[in-house]
């Protein structure tokens, strides 16, 4: 049943209520008896500093109902004891920096549940001057219900984060080595980047170790071309011929060494991973077409397992995702091996913490945010995010340009009605609506192509057009 739509009367009416609601709420939370339901009786608010913690319990827990306590191991022990002295059961603080993961692991280990807030939700409402204000503030709110928990995977989740993220950082520092590399070249006049499309593959670095071995013969160091390079053995030789200079040789030397180190610890980070990953539930397979619904998804080919790039894992990381996720998301145009993984290590495969694809879109940061007055949108400004699964997903949207699937008919038709980040934005959230729908209702996602999605487009734009026609008096005949 559709929804009605609201008068301009019953929504002004509305409005007004609501403002006074949320007057009313102000003004009863600053209150010394809010009246309000509470939801948590037994709980405390701690202020998260880098030095100490600010805790407040309820008044008639203790004869001092606010305490400081240390950031060392021995006062948390301390803090969570005097919490269940006071009977407390759950805790409210916000995620400030990373001091407060230290602290979450002994209230854990206490057994006290713990909301971690975030800062967004408590700043709007003035007050709170100070450190022991912002904890019996928290207290205040949190008892009241007023407070969400941030989301947070289970440890082993979050032990996979770790490798992960660490070995993305490893990553990046050995591309910037290769770059240096380059610049180093480049400053010897040697163009070996122009004739290979890659100085970190098996000829660059054959070459560039053999000039850091001695050898400056530009004839016997394009020997070690390898045959799949393009470029001919004549025009190597001619790109190495360069002047020599001792401190820039010793500079290459420096990074390729790096590059080296970089290498070895990604290797011992993918030793790592491969035991984190090995260590996780298999998840039960899926069926690979709806229920009900053979139809209307034609039948596809399986598709090929992607070929292994060059930063991705050693051992076979999609087997592994196949296995622990139920379905294979790569199967989702633009979403790749790489991709797959950032998903498992930011958010698990348990995603019932988003009682649907919208929130979870917005948790993302990729829902629209707008702000609307009188009916009408009069901003809309999206707002910064530095979640590595919204990243990525962004990525995998701007790899459709060119693709020939449904996706990426989906994506060029955004891109020729909106701005290029903004078509980015809504093809990313269409990306995290369907992860959300494999990972809960643990189907393939089978594409349906490029045709399809014109077809429909086309029948769409018909029956807008026979309506216009219809509402002006007339009707539109084929031409044929």
């Amino acid at each position: 049943m559709a929804k009605r739509k609201l008068s301009t009367f019953q929504r002004l009416h509305l409005d007004q209520l609501n403002r006074r609601q949320r007057k009313q709420l102000q003004q009863q939370l600053h209150s010394a008896d809010p009246g309000l339901q509470i939801v948590h009786s037994d709980a405390a608010g701690i202020d998260v500093g880098s030095r100490s913690h600010f805790v407040a319990v309820p008044a008639g827990r203790d004869p001092q109902p606010v305490r400081e306590f240390g950031s060392w191991t021995a006062d948390l022990q301390r803090l969570a004891a005097w919490l269940q002295a006071c009977h407390i059961r759950t805790v409210a603080m916000q995620s400030t920096g990373v001091y407060w993961i230290a602290l979450q692991e002994v209230l854990e280990q206490a057994g006290l549940e713990v909301y971690l807030v975030n800062a967004r939700g408590t700043k709007n409402l003035p007050g709170r001057k100070s450190d022991v204000q912002e904890c019996q503030w928290l207290l205040k709110l949190h008892t009241y219900g007023l407070l969400r928990n941030s989301f947070r995977p289970p440890e082993q989740i979050r032990a996979i984060r770790t490798i992960w993220r660490l070995r993305d950082r490893l990553v990046r520092d050995a591309g910037r080595a290769i770059q240096q590399m380059q610049k180093a070249l480049t400053s010897m006049n040697i163009q070996l980047a122009n004739t290979i499309s890659d100085l970190s593959g098996v000829t660059g670095l054959a070459i560039i170790r053999a000039i850091l071995n001695g050898q400056r013969d530009p004839r016997q160091l394009a020997r070690l071309r390898d045959p799949r390079i393009q470029a001919t053995e004549e025009e190597v030789a001619a790109s190495l011929d360069g002047h020599w200079r001792e401190d820039i040789l010793f500079e290459l030397q420096q990074v390729v060494e790096a590059y080296d180190f970089y290498q070895k610890q990604m290797a011992a980070c993918d030793r790592r991973l491969q035991q984190y990953l090995a260590a996780l539930p298999e998840a039960k397979q899926p069926s690979a077409v709806p229920d009900g619904e053979p139809s209307r998804h034609p039948t596809k080919k399986p598709r090929h397992s992607q070929s292994r790039r060059k930063n991705q894992p050693a051992f076979p990381l999609e087997a592994e995702l196949h296995r622990i996720f139920g379905v294979d998301l790569t199967r989702i145009d633009g979403i790749n091996i790489l991709t797959a993984q950032v998903i498992l290590s930011e958010l698990g495969t348990d995603l019932s913490a988003f009682p649907n694809e919208a929130a979870f879109s917005s948790w993302l940061e990729l829902a629209p945010r707008r702000d609307i007055t009188g009916g009408k949108v009069i901003k809309q400004k999206s707002r910064e995010s530095k979640n590595r699964v919204a990243n990525a997903l962004r990525m995998a949207a701007e790899a459709l340009s060119h693709s020939d699937s449904y996706l990426g008919a989906r994506y060029r038709r955004l891109r020729a009605r909106m701005e290029g980040p903004k078509a980015v934005k809504a093809m990313a959230r269409y990306l995290a609506c369907l992860v959300y729908r494999l990972l809960t209702k643990g189907q393939d996602y089978i594409d349906r192509g490029a045709a399809y999605f014109e077809a429909k487009r086309t029948q769409r734009d018909l029956l807008s057009l026979h309506r216009k026609a219809a509402q002006m008096g007339m009707r539109l005949v084929p031409a044929s």
